[in-house]
Order: structure tokens, then C-alpha cells, then sequence
């Protein structure tokens, strides 16, 4: 090529990008923080298929059948109805007699963060150096071989969210878990379930930190401790989301600086994060309700909810899930207005009721707790059947948690989280005789080998001994 062709063909491509204009600048990244740095590593075991035949089978939506048979095929629930055909290569077992339900599930529980033996030192449930620790994650004090799981398990528990204590305002996220034998609490994590954050109303809070001369001393400075805390969070929200503005309309801006409280806080404002709400009194809830409604953040479920009774059409209008007890009360002042009846009447209201352990000797019977309540409703003439009861154990909290879709009742597509009964389950003498959690069967009452005990309890347990 010579000079001037060389020169010319320089100027025509000088010409060119003068006509562009400059080179298009790269657009900013976003950096946004990682909303799932602990992820679940939950592998179910290889499941076979299995039918169950001829048992009574209480679905967990309020239904029931006899001599109906379950069919399962690689961790889900494939067919329910009766006389189905033995799949190939199928495992029977012959519910003749026998009662299924849905595996439970207990959405207050402290199994792991207050592991058994009960020592100080292993303590780990309450953060109490601040009225609101939205920053900590139960996750992070849970043993997983606590040796209450296991106990649990052969109650029939298979779904278990774990929460921090009542001390604080708000106390920080509980999780939820699969009650699965495993050395760490990711492999435990039920994948995919939404973070919830546990708030605490009346007593507790104040009690505590009014002890120390701080606020709150007075359920008003429960209030605007609460109310303090998510303007604070609007705040940092507004920054975050000011930020991502401008990046995607390709302007220069910094992150903010992270803030661990105020991303869980942001995170129930955003709708990821559900709200369990330790609350026992009518007044409070309502008043929890409004503060909701303020800052534009749903309560999935007010806890303990001693008065429930009350609160039933309220809650039935808002969606609002009352988790309670059977017939525990008085043991404060707030739980004093209580009635037995309690769980039966936000039923009869149309409202969803759960009952609840928050205790690790009541989780391994949660079914004669179902019963106690179902007994109380029909002396007063409400006329609950067994089918209408166990939803407040199974369909009920699973829609506490966010998780309605995939367990809580015998229908097809389902998880297989199942429990066969040696009787009906509103029995006092009712054992769970086998249990399976995605179709892998982790309990057997006949068979102590199928759920072998954790490290902790060798050398305590001699081999062989059935631990119920």
C-alpha cells in the first residue's frame, strides 16, 4: 500500500470514529450483597417406590379416607385412592388397621439452639445485647446432633423451624429444617424455604431490657423500639435502591455499606422474609397489625397467641396464621386469658390455626396436643373430626412457612413426608411406627438401625436399645 493510500485510509477511519463520537464506556456493575451465603446442601437419599395399602389416611386439608392406598415414587407422592395397582418393583407395607398422615411439622421450636443436656455454655438462643439483633441467624447456634431431633423424629415431627429466643424486640431469622440425621446445619436446611425473623411482643423484652434501665421498659417503648427500627431500615432500603438506579441508568455510584440488621429488616420489607411474631394478647397483635400495615410488611404468624380466641376474625381477615398451645397458660401475666378452646375457635373463625411445641418434651407428642385441642373444641359442640384436627399440625404451619406447595398433606406431587400410625393419632396410645421424609424412610419404631443416633449419644445408648 503506498503513503498516500496509507494516509488516506487513516484519515477516513479518524473521520469515522469523529463521526461516532467516543468509544462507549463500560456500564457499572451493580454489587448487590449474596441473599443465600449459607445454602442448603440437603441431599435426600435415593428413595424407591413404596405403596402403602389399605390404611385410614388423614390428608392434612381437613379430608379422610379408609382403606385407601399411597403410592410413592422418587421422593413425591404419586397416586392416593383405593385398590391402586403395585407399581414394579414397589415396597409394600400393609396399612391394614393402621393410620397415615402427613409428616408434622412444628414451627416454634429451640431444638439445637438449647440442645440437650441443657448446659450454659451451649445456651445458644438469645442474643441479648441489644432490643433488636435482627443481624444474627438461629442457623449459626444449632447443633445438629442435638439429641432432641431424634426424639422428635420418632414423634412424627418431620419439619421443624427453629427460632431465636423472645428476649429482643426483634431477635434475628429462624430457619427451617428437614429432621434429617447430619453433621452440619446447611445438609439440614430445607432448600429453598423462606427466611422468617422472629419479633417478640409484651412481657419479654421489656422485662429484660427495662431490668438494665434501658428501653424498652414499657410496652409503649416496645413500640418505638419496633418502629424505630424500620424507619431505620426504610432508610437503608432507599439507599440500596438509589443505588441500583443509578447503575442501571449507567451512572457512576458506590454501594452502600453493608449493614447485616438492617439486610434482614430490608428483607422482610421486600417480601423475602416472613414475620413470626412471638405475641400472646388481642391488643398487641392489632397493634402489631397496624405498625405492618405502616411499613408496608405482611406478619405471617403471631406465636404463643394465648389469646387467639379473640383475636380469630381479625386474624382470618388479615391472613394471618395464630400458632398456639393446647392448654398451656398463667404462667405470666400476659398468658393468663387463656380458654382451652382456643385452637378450636380461630379454626371455627376461619382463620389458619397451628399448634406449636416451643418445647422439647411436647414436640415429641404434638399429636396428643392436636387431640387435646380437637377434645376441647367438641365439648363445646364444634364437632371436629380427626381429618378437620391434623391440619393444625401439617397443611397449616406449612403455610406459616411459606411452604404449602410442597408439604403439609397426602396429594399428589407433594414431598413424601409421611407417618404411619399403629393407631389413630388423636389416641393417647398412638405411636409413630414409621416415618419417611421425602420418601426415605428415617424412623422405624421395630428397627432402631434405620435411625442410627448421633455421635453424642454413643457410648450412652447400648446398641440395639429403641429410643421413642
Amino acid at each position: 500500500m503506498n503513503r498516500l493510500l496509507s494516509t488516506g485510509l487513516a484519515a477516513a477511519i479518524a473521520l469515522a470514529l469523529g463521526a461516532c463520537g467516543e468509544p462507549e464506556k463500560a456500564k457499572p456493575t451493580l454489587e448487590l450483597p449474596n441473599k443465600d451465603p449459607f445454602p442448603s446442601t440437603y441431599q435426600a437419599n435415593a428413595a424407591g417406590t413404596l405403596l402403602i395399602k389399605g390404611a385410614n389416611l388423614l390428608i392434612g386439608n381437613g379430608e379422610q379416607a379408609e382403606a385407601t392406598d399411597l403410592v410413592v415414587k422418587d421422593g413425591k407422592i404419586v397416586a392416593v385412592g383405593e385398590g391402586l395397582q403395585v407399581p414394579d418393583g414397589a415396597t409394600i407395607v400393609d396399612g391394614k388397621g393402621k393410620w397415615v398422615t402427613p409428616g408434622l411439622i412444628d414451627v416454634h421450636s429451640h431444638m439445637g439452639v438449647y440442645p440437650a443436656p441443657g448446659t450454659a455454655n451451649h445456651a445458644d438462643g438469645n442474643e441479648m445485647t441489644s432490643p433488636v439483633t435482627a443481624q444474627v441467624w438461629a442457623e449459626h447456634s444449632v447443633w445438629p446432633e442435638d439429641p432432641q431431633f431424634e426424639k422428635a423424629l420418632a414423634g412424627g415431627v418431620t419439619t421443624v423451624q427453629i427460632l431465636p429466643g423472645s428476649g429482643n424486640l426483634i431477635g434475628g431469622r429462624g430457619v427451617t429444617l428437614k429432621n434429617v440425621p447430619a453433621t452440619t446445619v446447611q445438609a439440614m436446611k430445607f432448600p429453598g424455604a423462606p427466611y422468617s425473623l422472629k419479633m417478640a411482643c409484651g412481657e419479654n423484652p421489656k422485662r429484660f431490657y427495662g431490668g438494665k434501665g434501658q428501653l424498652p421498659s414499657t410496652r409503649m417503648g416496645n413500640m418505638a423500639g419496633y418502629r424505630s427500627a424500620w424507619i431505620e431500615a426504610a432508610g437503608y432500603k432507599k439507599s440500596w435502591d438509589d443505588y441500583i438506579k443509578k447503575v442501571e441508568a449507567g451512572e457512576e455510584a458506590d454501594a452502600p455499606t453493608r449493614d447485616l440488621r438492617l439486610e434482614t429488616l430490608v428483607g422482610v420489607l421486600e417480601g423475602d422474609i416472613r414475620i413470626h411474631n412471638h405475641c400472646y394478647k388481642v391488643d398487641e397483635m392489632a397493634q402489631m397489625i397496624d405498625m405492618a400495615k405502616e411499613f408496608g410488611y405482611k406478619i405471617a404468624a403471631f406465636h404463643h397467641a394465648i389469646e387467639g380466641y379473640k383475636a380469630a376474625p381479625m386474624l382470618a381477615k388479615e391472613g394471618i396464621c395464630a400458632v398456639m398451645w393446647a392448654d398451656w397458660w398463667g404462667f405470666k401475666q400476659e398468658a393468663f386469658d387463656m380458654v382451652r378452646e382456643n385452637i378450636a375457635l380461630v379454626d371455627y373463625a376461619k382463620a389458619c390455626a397451628v399448634i406449636h411445641s416451643d418445647d422439647p418434651i411436647q414436640v415429641q407428642r404434638l399429636n396428643q396436643e392436636v387431640a387435646k385441642a380437637m377434645s376441647a373444641g367438641n365439648r363445646l359442640g364444634l364437632g371436629l373430626t380427626a381429618g378437620d384436627a391434623i391440619k393444625w399440625a401439617t397443611l397449616n404451619p406449612a403455610k406459616s412457612l411459606g411452604l404449602e406447595d410442597q408439604i403439609g398433606s397426602l396429594e399428589a406431587g407433594k414431598n413424601a413426608d409421611i407417618v404411619l400410625w399403629d393407631a389413630n393419632p388423636m389416641s393417647v396410645y398412638a405411636h409413630a411406627e414409621k416415618v419417611w421424609i421425602d420418601g426415605v424412610l428415617r424412623f422405624d419404631r421395630n428397627d432402631a438401625s434405620v435411625a442410627p443416633t448421633s455421635d453424642f449419644n454413643l457410648g450412652i445408648l447400648e446398641a440395639g436399645e429403641v429410643r421413642p
